[in-house]
């Protein structure tokens, strides 16, 4: 990100980097599996037979005991005949209707929406008959807040056994709360933020929106959701385990005016579509030919009527870049799984063991890992964005890399850059998708063999066997470096530059290049 701030420190005003979505996930674990719930029931002495009265009942109670929160204090209650229905957009109409002088409930909906749910499983065999988690149907509660501290939020709760909850919260939301509360001068449009008195305090508030004690505080809105959690489960007393489900780290660069933002955004959204290629990476915003947006944006550019979100995304995670507000250019990321990423911790079996690489969790308690390689992604994409204003000469640029190398006492040849297996090679790597996470000899197999799955034993070993050699050659040349304690690789500054330069060299017709050099 140092590179593409000192490329544009003439025209950025401040960077905002932090959590704007986050979706938590709660789950009654002893309750997961149909063993647990039969303890239970052991405990709340209820028999299998009188299994569905009683969790019939017991929601019925739930429902009732959920809602009387919107009774008592006369906020709309609705039920929604299709779960599809923009839930936030209809709360803030209602909060426009019923509005509220303090924070608290906005409304409640209720909807039914597909779960995972226990039934009681009759045959004339015993070992057949029994609980069974299944796939099924149940009445949901959505309940909207204006809460004192996280803002507009809304949280869920699943009416039937297991009661599975999921709250979502906004990171811009609270910080707008924290910002009224010290009485620092702030401007918001939408979920950013387009004037900020003080960037550097803003900052830190968000950093400090890491040091939550998430389990006490989503646990807090959870018995809001639920008032007789302790009383229906007083016979074995169990809390939730709470997870990130999803989660969205933004940086925005804030831009001195819409012109300035304007003046580089299409030279970047063209080097985004045309260098960091991934499959179905665009998603085209329509804006009304006066100016007003339709979308994410709430300001417009006059001089451009179209506008583009470049996004990249691969096994569940995605890093994409787009303009908000006019002056706002936003880079996200968007992580739903972790599998791909790494934490230092101790093992699972001997948490007083010493640290090692694990898988990083979706628990909350890994909340600040999840935090560092959201925001290394979004500074690796931007500083891929960097070369876009780079003045480099192309011939440096090749030069450099069009003699053989020593490295580690090994002589490697040059980079062949007219050759179509280098040319393929370095696109490969230039893919926007290996932003977030880097890339390994089994990604690039299957990019540049395909069909590689269907390749024999011997087949994909020799390939790999080439690759690693490849991965080999980029390194002494500098062009891709190592994830530290891991077999994925990224590009480095100079990679970024020459795939850039290659792309520019390629795509140019020698009319145009000869008038950039008359």
């Amino acid at each position: 990100m140092k590179e593409f701030l000192a490329h544009h420190s003439g025209i950025v005003t401040s960077v905002l980097s932090g959590f704007d979505r986050l979706v938590f996930r709660g789950h009654l674990l002893p309750l997961m599996r149909a063993g647990g719930m039969f303890l239970f029931l052991e405990a709340a002495r209820v028999r299998l037979l009188d299994f569905k009265k009683y969790v019939t009942a017991t929601s019925q109670r739930l429902k009732e005991a959920s809602l009387a929160e919107a009774i008592r204090g006369n906020r709309p209650i609705k039920y929604l005949e299709s779960s599809a229905e923009s839930k936030e957009d209809l709360a803030r109409k209602m909060l426009a209707e019923h509005p509220r002088k303090r924070p608290g409930l906005i409304c409640a909906f209720k909807t039914l929406e597909p779960c995972m749910t226990f039934e009681y499983h009759r045959s004339k065999d015993p070992r057949e008959r029994g609980l069974r988690l299944r796939p099924g149907k149940c009445l949901h509660i959505y309940k909207y807040y204006q809460h004192p501290t996280y803002g507009f939020m809304n949280a869920r709760i699943q009416t039937w056994f297991p009661f599975n909850i999921q709250i979502c919260l906004n990171g811009r939301e609270w910080l707008g709360r924290q910002l009224t509360r010290r009485r620092l001068r702030f401007e918001r449009a939408d979920n950013c933020f387009t004037s900020l008195g003080s960037p550097a305090i803003a900052q830190k508030l968000m950093d400090e929106q890491l040091q939550c004690d998430w389990p006490t505080e989503l646990t807090a809105i959870a018995r809001v959701l639920n008032p007789i959690h302790e009383e229906i489960f007083a016979p074995s007393p169990m809390d939730y385990y709470w997870s990130v489900y999803q989660s969205e780290w933004a940086t925005d660069v804030l831009f001195q005016s819409p012109e300035a933002l304007a003046s580089v955004y299409p030279s970047l959204v063209r080097f985004g579509i045309e260098n960091l290629k991934s499959p179905d990476v665009m998603r085209f915003l329509g804006r009304k030919p006066h100016g007003n947006f339709k979308g994410e944006s709430t300001t417009s550019y006059k001089e451009r009527i179209e506008g583009v979100r470049v996004k990249h995304w691969v096994n569940g995670n995605s890093v994409k870049m787009y303009d908000k507000a006019g002056r706002i250019l936003r880079v996200e990321t968007t992580m739903g799984n972790t599998s791909d990423f790494k934490v230092l911790r101790p093992r699972h079996d001997d948490p007083d063991g010493k640290l090692e690489w694990q898988p990083l969790r979706k628990g909350v308690a890994d909340i600040h890992r999840r935090a560092e390689v959201s925001q290394r992604s979004n500074e690796r994409y931007l500083d891929a964005l960097s070369v876009v204003e780079d003045n480099t000469p192309c011939s440096h640029i090749f030069d450099a890399v069009a003699r053989p190398v020593v490295c580690g006492g090994r002589r490697f040849r040059a980079m062949r850059i007219g050759d179509a297996d280098d040319i393929a090679l370095l696109k490969a790597i230039s893919r926007g998708e290996f932003v977030t996470a880097g890339f390994r000899n089994r990604d690039l197999q299957n990019l540049l063999y395909p069909g590689n799955i269907k390749a024999t034993k011997t087949e994909r070993r020799q390939r790999s066997a080439k690759i690693s050699r490849q991965l080999r050659l980029l390194r002494a040349h500098g062009i891709i470096k190592r994830i530290h304690r891991t077999y994925r690789y990224q590009l480095s500054k100079r990679g970024r530059q020459l795939y850039a330069a290659l792309q520019a060299a390629r795509s140019s017709s020698l009319k145009h290049s000869l008038q950039l050099t008359g």
